[in-house]
Order: C-alpha cells, then structure tokens, then sequence
C-alpha cells in the first residue's frame, strides 16, 4: 500500500507526530544569555531603583526615604542648571557635527587627486580615545603655553580664554567633541551617498540645474534617513560625553560646565551621596529614553528609514 492509499487521519498523524514528540530543550539555550542580561544590566538597574529610594552615604546607616530623593533633585538649582547646560552642549554637539560632516561627505564624495589620502587624515581624530583627545587639547588651551594662543599671537590677535572663562567653556568644549566626532558623521552620510542612483543627476545636468540645486532638490531628501541615523547616535553620545569634560575642566571654572555626568559623579564619588546620586541616574536614564523615543518617532513619522 501506498502512501496515497493511507488513510488522511493516519498521513496527517505521522507527519504531527515527530512534532508532538520533540522535547523543548531549545529554551536552555536562550538559558545563558537571559542569566547573562539579568546580571549584567537587569539586576544593577533595580538595585540602582532600589538605592534611588533611600538615605544611604559611605560610612552611614541606609534609611529608606521613598521620593524624598527625587523632591530634594527637583529643587536643587544646580541639578537644574547641570541639565539646562547638558542640553545646551548635546544641542550644539549634535548640530554642528551633523553640518559639518554632512558637508565633508559631499566634498569626499567627489572625485579629486588625493581624495583617499584626504579622506584618511579626516577620519584620524576618530580612532584616538576620549581621554586622549582630552589631554592634547588641555595642553593646547593653556593661556601662557598653549599653541591655539600662540597662534592667534601670530596673526596679531590676543589671548583667548578658552575653558578658563564661564562664558566660553561650553563652546571650546564642544569644539572638542566636534574635532572628535564629526569623522563618524561623515562616514554614516557618506557611505548613504556611495548608494545613490546616478539617474536623477544625470537628467538634473541636461536640465542644467546647479551643484546647490542639485543638492538641495536631490542629494539631500535622498540621504535624510542617513542623516537621521547619525543624529540619533550623536545625541545619545553627546548626552553620555562625561570623560572629555572631565578631564579637561572637571566641571570648571566653578560649575560652568559642570553636565549632568559631572554632577552625577561628584555626589557619588566626591560627597558619597551614593542615595541621591542614585535618584540622579534613574532620572538621567529617563531623559535619555525620552530623547530616544522622540527622536525615533519623528524618524518614522517622517519615514526617514535608511
């Protein structure tokens, strides 16, 4: 007998039965990596709940406090001055490298001698470590020995404060971050532009549009998702940046550049106010989730998807 002869009951009954037999055992294999999660980020971020709930300093007694915390971050005034000039700096980290690189990867994009050697040496700030950035440009900002000084020396012009003037700080750092990052900029739009058709150009030259019309009516609304994409990674870095600044200013001249990361790591680590510093994270956390999801929705809302 065939198996066209065998009952359909008995044919579906041998086919269902190598599925009905087959023991689950794949969960265990997921096993490891949900341990590895719980440990690594589920557990530190409700203990970190949990201490955001209580009085607890280095060397004294944990008293559970419940929102207390959270009242006293609310009306601390230099809290609120930390996260008005961490968004000022996220804004201006954001802005000028996405300008500024955006630029960089329509130049680059275009065929020149040297192209490739160009192409390298702007892409080097990017390899070096923050820390590392941040001490060459320490050194570059001193008043009496600093190059930048000495150079505008040069050209007649005088001295320049630079992170050693209130009023200045925030900028000359996000000149750094700027040097720093705008490389990745340029490689995110660069490599959108590298998939472009070359129809629409083609037809925009026998219309005899210009290089800016080009690029405003084309180029531009083409490589919008790519932009987008490096304006969401900019801007969760610029409101993480905590070892450039530190590094260069520690949050100084008083507490002129002192960001929300500044803050957060002087009340755990320098007044051993592991409890309120505690409230400070949980807050942060949600300011960065809030930015995220802002910026993912007006992605998606715009259809900007790369």
């Amino acid at each position: 007998m065939t198996a066209i002869d065998l009952p359909a009951s008995t044919a579906t009954a041998d086919v269902e039965k190598p599925q009905k037999l087959a023991p689950r055992r794949y969960y265990l294999f997921a096993l490891p990596a949900l341990v590895l999660i719980a440990g690594v980020i589920i557990f530190p971020w409700v203990f970190t709940l949990v201490m955001s709930l209580m009085e607890f300093k280095v060397g004294g007694s944990v008293e559970f406090v419940g929102s207390a915390n959270f009242a006293k971050l609310f009306a601390d005034a230099r809290f609120g001055e930390s996260v008005l000039r961490t968004f000022w700096f996220t804004i201006l980290a954001v802005v000028l490298p996405i300008v500024i690189g955006t630029w960089a990867a329509v130049v680059f994009h275009r065929e020149f001698p040297w192209r490739g050697v160009l192409r390298t040496v702007f892409i080097m700030p990017m390899m070096a470590t923050p820390v590392a950035v941040a001490l060459v440009w320490t050194m570059m900002f001193h008043p009496q020995l600093g190059v930048l000084n000495y150079l505008l020396s040069v050209i007649g012009l005088p001295p320049f404060a630079w992170v050693y003037d209130p009023s200045t700080v925030i900028i000359t750092l996000v000149l750094v971050e700027v040097w720093h990052w705008t490389p990745l900029v340029m490689l995110i739009v660069l490599g959108g532009m590298a998939a472009l058709p070359s129809d629409p150009y083609d037809s925009a030259t026998i219309d005899g549009a210009t290089d800016w019309q080009m690029f405003r009516f084309i180029t531009l609304p083409l490589i919008l998702p790519y932009i987008m994409v490096a304006v969401v990674i900019r801007t969760i870095d610029a409101l993480k940046v905590f070892d450039t600044i530190f590094v260069i200013t520690q949050g100084g001249p008083g507490t002129a550049s002192e960001t929300l990361n500044i803050f957060l790591y002087l009340q755990a680590f320098q007044f051993y106010n592991l409890g309120y510093a505690s409230a400070v994270v949980v807050v942060f956390f949600v300011i960065i989730i809030a930015l995220s999801l802002l910026l993912l929705y007006v992605r998606q809302k715009l259809k900007w998807n790369a």
